[in-house]
């Protein structure tokens, strides 16, 4: 079988990453399961959550990226990311000036969300055509003070701050920057190329938490909006339904998405949260996070039937909710 590009396919992962997970160890309380962008371990009286992600294209933001989407998965848990190991793998003829890039961004990104890079390792590997940057992050937090994308609720609503599109909107317009001046304004594209500075959800998911309310929150990454909602009900074992029209696509993304004939709802999202909340607390969480300059609307609510994800339109017309099978990215940049 050969794979897509991006992300595992979870049959894969189930029928053969997940069956071949060395010993079992008690303080493991969540380990690799669909949907869940991290692992927790308790030990003594704290909870550690620990995550893990890979980056990998052009030095440009190479470093921000890994921090803030690292920092991100344990954020989603409701729990402040602390500590950073990072692996550095540098393509054949890099310089010490590459080194330099991607240290200097990581170390400014972390400072910026309170989090020490603690170790790692640093390689020029052959045959690598461009750097790739691994972190895994860890948080800590008392003995079961958190959340996981998979504690949704049947009532619960669904919240989605920013927009869609959004990590996706800032890659394409970086790395397909002269292939879109041809067809869009200086204008559009550098307000595209900004959206970097939308990626963390850090504030979003610790600001949500501590507001209270929270039973699950989720950051749709590759596959986007509709991937991250698939996987959080996937984890939570639920239904969904899902309000197409309150889904914020901004125009920047849906002018790239356009040109390049993609879903923006399935485009990486990094820098948009899904959050599951009980009902009388959705307007605390909206007016809280709109207090920190944080757009947020209830995109949808969870259902009891795990075999009914659907999407339902203004007028009312319900249709079964798409499945992302790969990013849409991976298409734009084959183009």
């Amino acid at each position: 079988m050969k794979l897509p590009l991006g992300k595992v396919p979870v049959d894969v992962l189930e029928n053969i990453v997940f069956k071949n997970l060395g010993a079992v160890r008690k303080e493991v309380v969540l380990g690799s399961t669909i949907g869940c962008d991290g692992a927790v371990l308790d030990i003594g009286d704290q909870s550690v959550v620990v995550s893990m992600d890979p980056i990998t294209g052009a030095v440009e933001h190479i470093g921000f990226e890994a921090v803030n989407v690292n920092a991100n998965d344990v954020a989603t848990f409701g729990v402040q990311p602390a500590f950073i190991f990072s692996c550095i793998m540098l393509p054949e003829g890099a310089d010490s000036q590459m080194v330099e890039t991607i240290s200097v961004q990581m170390g400014r990104a972390a400072k910026e969300l309170g989090i020490a890079i603690v170790g790692g390792h640093c390689e020029t590997t052959p045959k690598l055509d461009s750097p790739i940057v691994v972190c895994c992050i860890i948080g800590l937090t008392k003995k079961g003070v958190y959340v996981t994308a998979a504690g949704a609720k049947v009532g619960d609503k669904l919240i989605l701050t920013k927009s869609a599109g959004i990590e996706g909107t800032a890659i394409l317009a970086t790395d397909r920057e002269v292939q879109l001046s041809k067809v869009l304004t200086r204008e559009v594209l550098e307000s595209a190329k900004g959206f970097y500075s939308q990626i963390s959800v850090v504030k979003d998911a610790l600001t949500a938490f501590q507001t209270g309310g929270v039973h699950a929150m989720h950051d749709p990454t590759e596959g986007g909006v509709l991937n991250g909602v698939y996987e959080m009900a996937d984890a939570s074992g639920l239904g969904l339904k899902v309000f197409r029209d309150k889904i914020v696509v901004k125009s920047e993304t849906m002018k790239i998405c356009q040109y390049f004939n993609i879903d923006p709802l399935q485009l990486i999202s990094s820098g948009a949260l899904l959050i599951a909340a009980e009902s009388n607390f959705v307007l605390k969480i909206l007016e809280t996070l709109r207090q920190q300059g944080i757009y947020a609307a209830v995109i949808g609510e969870f259902t009891d039937n795990p075999n009914e994800r659907v999407f339902e339109s203004k007028k009312g017309t319900i249709q079964t909710l798409p499945r992302p099978t790969t990013d849409q990215l991976w298409t734009a940049l084959s183009q």
